[in-house]
């Protein structure tokens, strides 16, 4: 039985921790961005050090004191905000910023949980490195979180998720034992890979202090365009050939639907977009080279080649830095458009790559079916991942079609398990899609994840509620 933080447990904690380290929760530690879910937090505790986490953890396991870890807040399945438990321990690590070491020669960046992900780009760039994870929330979103979610973003068809950007780390487990797991090492079997069971865990099994990240060498040369293709295939065929072209150099693949430029026209008039009339598919494409290969010459090579079998009818090719941004900022600001026309039900799927076009097809004949709705389906085509979203009729608003969205999130994902793909790719479950998870996962996966809840936090004190249901271990 989970009992809350309230004034009592408060003044426990206190007692064994520095001055300054509780207070009431924000309303901003109370929200998340799409406003489906407002928590509740009856304490928020803001440690500096792992010592103080490891305190902080190990009152809360004696006291069955529910504990909601809280990075940037930036998550979109809830997984930060508890509607539904005793009023939680919140614990904050954004006072836990300090980029510990960077060694270049090495491609390693040891940091603290609670660094911004942008001041961990920044840090890595001061050494003329690159951390390559790139997300729209990059400015707010902090690296524990990152790791916590196994997020995604732009970068993953070169460099691969946050996982793969993890060489070890630094993590406080329920009961307060501390793990120093900070390796810097590319190879060691040396038995279970801790590392990775806790990545990926969105704060269920402990709480992530620190890490080792994997750095890489910066690209001599970057080039960035926008192409209008005939459809996904096209931009399929588009990718395989810009591979076989430049290989590895592909650092991004991104598949723009017309629907979301509509969205920015409609949202966002004074965003300069590349086209007087938007295509009804594009793709935004970056090319990272070195060796003294020219990324432009090699975009303008792939453009003909391109044009000449048929699969793009158009492009722009940045010529500036201000361009490249220009060209970037389109992408970037599709999901503040979606935000501000207000999907009805939202959908962060990946499938196998050669299914991604006729799931699109059938996807939109399905939805279709249920009613005049307008899709979004953009995303990183080069790893299969989509954002597959269902807004209203033009004028409407979403409140209309609250009873018609569990007939959406149904529709779409089984069409996804259809495919063999997944109903998250890398936004996490959270709390907003346990259910798809005991639904499509596979039942012996669920039970091993369920005994190794029980193992690593036996009272359940870590974010009940997110990722497996509460009371199911």
């Amino acid at each position: 039985m989970l009992t809350p933080a309230d004034t009592a447990f408060a003044e426990r904690l206190a007692a064994r921790l520095p001055v300054g380290r509780l207070r009431a929760p924000e309303p901003r530690h109370l929200e998340e961005p799409r406003g489906r879910y407002k928590g509740q937090g009856g304490l928020l505790a803001l440690p500096e050090t792992v010592e103080d986490v490891s305190t902080i953890l190990q009152e809360a396991n004696a006291a069955r004191v529910p504990v909601v870890p809280y990075g940037g807040g930036t998550g979109l399945v809830s997984g930060q905000v508890a509607p539904e438990l005793p009023a939680p321990l919140l614990v904050s690590l954004e006072r836990m910023t300090v980029i510990r070491a960077v060694y270049p020669a090495e491609n390693v960046m040891i940091a603290e949980a609670g660094a911004i992900l942008s001041d961990i780009q920044a840090a890595a760039e001061a050494e003329n490195r690159l951390f390559p994870l790139s997300l729209a929330a990059q400015g707010s979103c902090r690296i524990g979180g990152n790791l916590a979610t196994n997020a995604g973003g732009v970068g993953v068809l070169r460099y691969g998720n946050t996982r793969d950007l993890c060489l070890g780390l630094e993590a406080v487990l329920p009961d307060g034992r501390i793990w120093n797991g900070l390796s810097r090492l590319r190879k060691d079997n040396t038995g279970y890979d801790l590392r990775n069971l806790l990545i990926g865990s969105e704060g269920t099994l402990g709480i992530i202090t620190a890490a080792t990240l994997k750095l890489s060498p910066r690209p001599a040369a970057t080039g960035t365009a926008m192409l209008v293709v005939s459809s996904p295939r096209a931009a399929l065929d588009l990718l395989s050939l810009a591979r076989d072209q430049v290989g590895d150099g592909v650092s991004a693949f991104e598949l723009i639907n017309r629907q979301g430029l509509d969205f920015l026209t409609e949202t966002m008039p004074d965003l300069r977009q590349p086209w007087a009339e938007p295509p009804d598919w594009s793709v935004l494409i970056e090319l990272g080279l070195s060796g003294g290969t020219d990324p432009t010459e090699a975009l303008e090579e792939l453009f003909a080649k391109a044009f000449e079998r048929g699969l793009l009818s158009d492009g722009v090719i940045a010529r500036s830095e201000a361009q490249r941004d220009a060209l970037w900022s389109v992408r970037e600001h599709l999901p503040e458009g979606n935000r501000r026309i207000g999907s009805i039900s939202s959908h962060d799927i990946s499938l196998p790559l050669s299914c991604v076009p006729e799931f699109i097809e059938r996807g939109n004949a399905a939805i279709a079916d249920i009613g005049a709705f307008r899709v979004n389906c953009f995303g990183h085509l080069g790893d299969g991942n989509l954002h597959y979203n269902i807004f209203p009729p033009k004028w409407g608003d979403r409140r209309d079609h609250e009873g018609e969205r569990p007939r959406i999130n149904r529709t779409v994902h089984d069409l996804v398990s259809e495919y063999g793909g997944s109903v998250s790719a890398e936004h996490g479950i959270g709390r907003l899609k346990v259910d798809e998870l005991e639904l499509y996962g596979d039942p012996v996966k669920l039970a091993v994840m369920r005994q190794i809840k029980i193992a690593l936090d036996p009272n359940g004190i870590m974010n009940p509620g997110a990722v497996l249901r509460a009371g199911n271990g």
